[in-house]
Order: structure tokens, then C-alpha cells, then sequence
């Protein structure tokens, strides 16, 4: 395989061994950045000059007898994260000329951890789509079809991992937005447990960056082979020391299992709001004869599933309330008047849109006792199975649509039109209750695009979907290289 698109594990083996350098590296990873990133769009701010500085480091490190996590590896940051000297601007046009001056926690941790930052990767206008396209640094493309979306919001980062355009990623999630574009791109993301990973200076611009930590908002680790993820997770992992102090961190339990054969998995295929295409149906059955194949107990129904109806609509009505959280008093005015027009029975997305943007506190209050019920309702489906596998959406990569008024866009299933956000609800299945979930790619759709499911897992048990898609890759392979 072109060293390009080689493991970070891979890497390391090579640099510790001598075969290469960091400088060497670096200069291949800028040098592909230059040549394809034209057509792709994926580092929307590069920082070269200080990548090479960074790579000569790390060599000169190496060199003295050090070895660290990610010593000497080219990496990539979604814009949206701060770092010391670059614009961060979340694709938002008044922030265009705001530049941190320091980096976020986990840009810090990984640069401590020896990894050289290429630069930035796009994203949509505020981090809001499930595409990445903005106003200063315009549209990604999808490495294996440009006229369709990589996804978002952390989609610059996964055209970057499947361009080759360095190692590793790390994004963030809140409605799919690492495995949105880990599943239209063909790679590997992890949305951790809520709350696992600290998120300091990943706010929007100007800041300020403080150690709080957002309802539903994780950040996470992208890669191009499941053992990266868990490499790349060790980095980030543990508490801001703002808040917990410097010692401690906090300890994630093993894997429940080390081999297929011993896992139990429960595949979902259907939601009551809205069909899966045909494409990641068949991704889906891929997963289930693999996992059969080896020995795992699959079972494709239980009556311990938390009911995916009213997941999805408290889901969309704590998305929607963060998302308009700042809006101006006449606008909120106008959403509430809208709102108590609503029928009291009507349990459709579109209300629960709408009360989801004029949320009392003492109703979230109460709908957060609703969430406490559907994470009793995981733990004990977790009892009797160790993992849920589902779509992450319905469909593989659409073609880039980017009408002005997104409430108006329609997303094609297999030939019939449905409303475009609607497709959230499967990344709700586990951002709702907070669960860890792992994106995988599982092969190609009939047209060639990637197609990926994500593998649900017990909350702080990170590990358990880790392995088991660690596992599922060399059962069914995993990152293809786009011709």
C-alpha cells in the first residue's frame, strides 16, 4: 500500500525502526495535500511551515532515544477546534479574522503526544449540516465521487483520511458528524461516551474556551483502520485537568470480549420514521453473516430495544433546543406561538422540532427524566447483548445540495423523497442516551460509494464496539483507497 494511506500503527513501526522519517513523512503528506486537494477541498487551513518545524522535532527527538504515542505522524483537526496562530472561524463569515492564541486541550494533547498538525479540515457553516460547504472556504468533495457530499460537519476530516492526506483526525459530534462522513467516506470514527473526552477550546468562535462541556456534544477520534481508533482515543482520553487536576484519569474498562465468537449483537435495520436504503441494508447483512460467520450470537429483534419512536423525538427536541439557545427574543417569540398551536398528541419530527426550540428549563428538566428512562432501558439491553449495530444513515453519500432554506431539501431513498433531517435519527440512537459508537466501513454500494454502519455499544464501555470492529475488519476488510 502507497505509505500514504498506511496505519498510524504502521508508521510508528516504520519510524521506530528507521525505515523513515518524519520529515519524509510530512513532505510525501504535503506534497499529495498539494497535488489533490485542489479537486477535494478537504484542508481548509494548511499550516505547512509549522508541520515541517514539528516533523524536524520530532525526528531530532527520536533521534535522543524519546518515543511517544504518536511521535512524528502527520495528522489533520477539524477547523472547528482552536489552534494558537489559525483561524477559527466554524465556517462563519463574522468570525472569518478570529485567531485563538492557544490551542484546544485535545490539539495540545496530541501535539504532546509528538503528532505533526498538517492543518485544518472543513466544515459546514457553524458546524449545522450534514454536509461541509461554508461561505470562506467553500465545498468538500467526496474523495470517491465529487459531486456528492464527504458529509459533516467533521467532513473535511474524513475526505482527508481517505485522500491520504495524513494519518489521523479528530472530529466531533453531535448529529452524526463523525460518523456521517466516517460511513459516505469509507473510513473509521469513534463517538465516544458523552462527557468522556474533554472538549476545551472546540467552541464556537469567539470562545471563550472553558472546561464546560455541551449536552450531546462529544469530540472523537477518526482514522483509517480500527486499532488507529483506539490509539488516537488513548491520546484524548481523560479529564480536563481544570477541572479534575493534573493525576487523575479516568480508567476505561477492557473490551467484554477479545474474539468473535463470544460476542452478542443485535442488528437494527428499521426505524419508524424512516426507511434504510437498499445499499446500507446490504452493508448491514455483510455485518450480520461476518459476525455469524464467526461465531457470535446475532439476533435482529428484542423486545429490550428502547422504542426508536420516542428516541428519536426527545432526540430532536434536545437538538433543537441547543441549537437555538441564542436566538433573539422576537424569533423565539414567534417559534412559541407556533408551537402551542401544535396538536398535544402530535408526535411527529417536525413538532418535535418545534418544541425542541422553545423548551422551558422545566421542561427539559422533564424531558431529561424521559432520557434517564432510555439509558435504564440500554443498560439492561446490555445485559444480554454487547453490541447494537445499525445504519449511521439511511443511504450512501447524496449528491451535494446546498438549497439556501434546509427544511426544504429532500434526501432520495431508493427512489422515494423524504425530508433531509429526518435522516438524524439514526445518529439520535446512540447520541441521545450518550452511548459509544463505532462507525465501520463495510464495502461498496452498486454505484461504488462506501457504505458504513455504526456498532452501538454500553456507555463507558468504549471499548467493547472498539474491538469488535477491530475484529469485523479482518473478517470483511476495511479502508479501501478511492481510485
Amino acid at each position: 500500500m502507497e505509505r500514504n494511506f498506511r496505519s498510524a500503527e504502521e508508521l510508528l513501526a516504520a519510524l521506530r525502526a528507521g525505515e523513515v522519517t518524519s520529515a519524509e513523512l510530512t513532505e510525501e503528506a504535503i506534497a499529495r495535500i498539494e497535488r489533490d486537494d485542489k479537486t477535494i477541498n478537504a484542508i481548509c487551513v494548511p499550516d505547512f511551515e509549522r508541520a515541517r518545524a514539528a516533523a524536524r522535532s520530532a525526528d531530532q527527538a527520536r533521534a535522543r532515544g524519546e518515543d511517544r504515542p504518536l511521535l512524528g505522524i502527520p495528522v489533520t483537526v477539524k477547523e472547528s477546534y482552536d489552534i494558537a496562530g489559525l483561524p477559527t472561524t466554524w465556517g462563519m463569515p463574522p468570525h472569518r479574522d478570529f485567531v485563538p492564541a492557544e490551542d484546544a486541550l485535545q490539539v495540545s494533547r496530541l501535539k504532546a503526544a509528538g503528532a505533526v498538525v498538517l492543518g485544518k479540515t472543513n466544515v459546514p457553516r457553524g458546524l449545522q449540516d450534514i454536509q461541509s460547504f461554508n461561505e470562506i472556504y467553500g465545498t468538500t468533495n467526496n474523495p470517491w465521487n465529487h459531486a456528492r457530499t464527504s458529509g459533516g460537519s467533521s467532513g473535511g476530516s474524513a475526505a482527508a483520511l481517505a485522500s491520504g492526506f495524513g494519518a489521523l483526525s479528530i472530529g466531533s459530534d453531535l448529529a452524526g458528524s463523525l460518523r456521517t462522513p466516517a460511513h459516505f467516506c469509507g473510513i473509521y470514527a469513534h463517538k465516544p461516551t458523552l462527557g468522556l473526552l474533554p472538549s476545551r477550546g472546540a467552541v464556537p468562535p469567539p470562545g471563550p474556551a472553558l472546561p464546560t462541556e455541551q449536552d450531546l456534544v462529544v469530540v472523537g477520534p477518526m482514522a483509517r483502520t480500527a486499532r488507529d481508533l483506539s490509539l488516537l482515543l488513548d491520546v484524548m482520553a481523560g479529564p480536563d485537568p481544570l477541572t479534575h487536576g493534573v493525576a487523575y484519569r479516568l480508567a476505561l474498562p477492557p473490551a467484554r470480549h477479545e474474539w468473535l465468537r463470544d460476542f452478542r449483537a443485535l442488528i437494527v435495520e428499521e426505524h419508524p420514521f424512516i426507511p434504510t436504503g437498499s445499499a446500507v441494508r446490504a452493508g448491514l447483512t455483510r455485518v450480520a453473516d461476518a459476525l455469524a460467520a464467526g461465531g457470535a450470537r446475532v439476533e435482529r429483534h428484542s423486545p429490550l430495544l428502547p422504542d426508536l419512536a420516542e428516541a428519536a423525538v426527545i432526540y430532536k427536541q434536545f437538538l433543537f433546543s441547543g441549537a437555538t439557545a441564542h436566538f433573539p427574543v422576537e424569533a423565539r417569540a414567534q417559534l412559541q406561538a407556533r408551537a402551542a398551536e401544535l396538536a398535544a398528541d402530535d408526535q411527529s419530527l417536525d413538532a418535535a422540532r418545534l418544541r425542541g426550540m422553545v423548551l422551558s428549563h422545566s421542561d427539559w428538566v422533564a424531558l431529561n427524566m424521559r432520557r434517564e428512562l432510555h439509558r435504564h432501558g440500554w443498560r439492561q439491553l446490555f445485559a444480554e447483548y454487547d453490541a447494537v449495530v445499525c445504519p449511521i444513515t439511511p443511504t450512501p453519500a447524496f449528491p451535494h445540495d446546498h438549497h439556501q432554506n434546509p427544511l426544504e431539501r429532500l434526501l432520495d431513498i431508493d427512489g422515494v423523497e423524504y425530508p433531509y433531517f429526518d435522516q438524524l435519527v439514526w445518529a439520535g440512537v446512540a447520541t441521545m442516551p450518550g452511548l459509544p459508537a463505532t462507525a465501520v466501513p463495510t464495502g461498496p454500494s452498486p454505484e461504488g460509494l462506501p457504505v458504513g454502519v455504526q456498532i452501538i455499544g454500553p456507555m463507558y464501555e468504549d471499548r467493547t464496539p472498539l474491538r469488535l470492529a477491530e475484529l469485523l475488519e479482518r473478517e470483511i476488510g476495511g479502508f479501501v483507497a478511492p481510485k
